[in-house]
């Protein structure tokens, strides 16, 4: 025998008249309001600041509100003729760019032959993949390669690369970095160069 309680269709008819007269009497009350004088009591005091979207090219405008130096808001502009208020999800969560306590302030570096991680603060990584690069790009920079041509002779071919070097960008970073990224990485010749959000 089943212990599920079993509901008659009486009582099913019961609960989904109730339902259907609650959800009605919900609906008659306007909210709008509510939600109006929620929001200016969220950022009262704060100065605005419209804004871009860090994320993609589209451009979306986003209002910025600062109180005492910190950011407490961040949200779409309606006067923003592209996106008139609205935001991509990862445009939403922009305010945790500036805010989030769970946001890395260091870089964890593990020596060679080391099994631990040490914590290191940023600049000194920064140094050390500047440096790191720079040698990398020494030692394995080429100028010129060698080709058959199409008569058959060998010729030298100007390619001014180094193939040490990949360079992998991230559909988390904005479109703007991403350009700077490829600038450097050109500028640098590394021929191998691909962005997260095609993989």
């Amino acid at each position: 025998m089943s212990s599920t309680p079993r509901v008659s269709r009486r009582d099913f008819l019961k609960l989904t008249a109730g339902g259907f007269a609650v959800g009605g009497v919900v609906s008659l009350v306007d909210l709008q309001s509510t939600h109006a004088r929620v929001q200016t009591l969220k950022i009262a005091d704060a100065k605005e600041y419209p804004s871009v979207c860090p994320y993609c090219a589209v451009g979306c405008g986003t209002l910025i509100s600062v109180k005492n130096g910190k950011v407490i808001n961040i949200e779409g502009n309606p006067d923003s003729f592209i996106s008139r208020g609205t935001l991509c999800p990862k445009g939403a969560a922009t305010f945790q760019l500036t805010v989030n306590p769970l946001r890395s302030t260091k870089a964890l570096y593990r020596k060679p032959g080391a099994t631990d991680w040490e914590a290191i603060d940023l600049n000194t990584a920064m140094d050390m993949i500047a440096e790191r690069v720079k040698k990398t790009r020494e030692e394995t920079f080429v100028e010129t390669v060698k080709i058959t041509g199409a008569d058959g002779n060998e010729v030298e071919k100007k390619v001014n690369h180094t193939l040490g070097i990949f360079s992998l960008g991230g559909a988390t970073m904005d479109n703007e970095w991403n350009y700077a990224q490829l600038k450097l990485m050109r500028g640098l010749g590394v021929a191998a160069i691909e962005n997260q959000a095609r993989i």
